[in-house]
């Protein structure tokens, strides 16, 4: 082909490359940008008015200094923190419990849903122990784990463990549900073996639910976590919060307060965005993108 000819191919497919909806790339693209950097504006004015009418509230005295301190003395302790080695230090022991909690409770339970899911009869006969676990209130629990691990990373572990494991296993169990029996039933007769049919057809489709279910548990676990420090006095950010308030240091409980807000912030979007990256296949995913 001569060099006119892949030069007129090049600009035929440059001139193709449209979406689905007959606008071109291009185009689309920075109406995405233009439309994220509005969000992002948006949510930071208002972030920011919050902020500035809290101020004005503690200094004009509509909120009293003996229970809600300025919101610029607090971002200067919140400052003071950030550069001191304890933070992160109780930081770290908040999200080691948190991970090691939600590492077992998947272990557990996403085979677990698989079995049950994948079998009627299994899932009538769990169905009334499931649903009798599942709402038993995690702080009842505590003085149990306290009794049986001690004040320590192994009773946390064992709260979130517990209470994280049900909305994975049923997440689990609705996704192998899903999937569509005439799919299901296509494999099967073009002598697709079991093993194939499971990582071909059943694992694809149950992986969004599994997705839901550990962001769902991720922030189930960072509250039991801090609410086993505020209760039971372990080592975190719970505890440091108690400390604190036990010191009549306001801004510095503050303080602590919002570094759990945007860990919890934090971890909920690190979630999302694997959720997209690794699912960025799945029609809820696209769906999402071109709303």
């Amino acid at each position: 082909m001569s060099l006119e000819g892949v030069q007129t191919v090049g600009s035929a497919r440059r001139r193709t490359a449209r979406t689905a909806d007959g606008l071109p790339e291009g185009r689309v693209r920075r109406a995405l940008g233009s439309r994220r950097i509005r969000d992002l504006g948006l949510k930071v004015t208002g972030v920011l008015t919050v902020l500035v009418a809290l101020e004005l509230c503690a200094r004009l005295g509509v909120l009293s200094r003996d229970w809600f301190p300025p919101m610029t003395d607090t971002y200067v302790e919140l400052a003071k923190l950030a550069f001191g080695h304890p933070l992160w230090t109780e930081i770290g022991r908040t999200l080691s419990g948190w991970a090691l909690g939600i590492g077992l409770a998947a272990l557990l339970a996403i085979p677990i849903g698989v079995l049950l899911g994948s079998n009627r009869t299994a899932y009538r006969l769990s169905r009334v122990v499931i649903e009798f676990c599942r709402p038993v209130p995690s702080v009842a629990l505590i003085p149990l784990a306290v009794l049986v691990y001690g004040v320590g990373l192994e009773m946390k572990v064992f709260l979130i463990v517990f209470v994280t494991f049900w909305p994975i296993l049923l997440q689990v169990i609705y996704g192998v549900q899903d999937v569509d029996p005439l799919v299901y039933d296509t494999a099967r007769s073009y002598g697709l073996p079991p093993r194939a049919r499971f990582f071909r057809i059943t694992l694809p489709s149950a992986a969004p639910y599994i997705a839901t279910g550990l962001r769902i548990a991720s922030a189930i676990a960072l509250v039991l976590a801090v609410t086993a420090e505020l209760v039971v006095g372990a080592p975190g950010l719970g505890q440091s919060i108690v400390v604190a308030q036990s010191n009549a240091n306001l801004p510095r409980m503050y303080a602590l307060i919002i570094v759990t807000g945007l860990v919890g912030w934090a971890l909920n979007t690190a979630f999302q965005a694997i959720e997209r990256r690794l699912l960025r296949w799945h029609p809820s995913q696209r769906a999402e993108v071109a709303s």
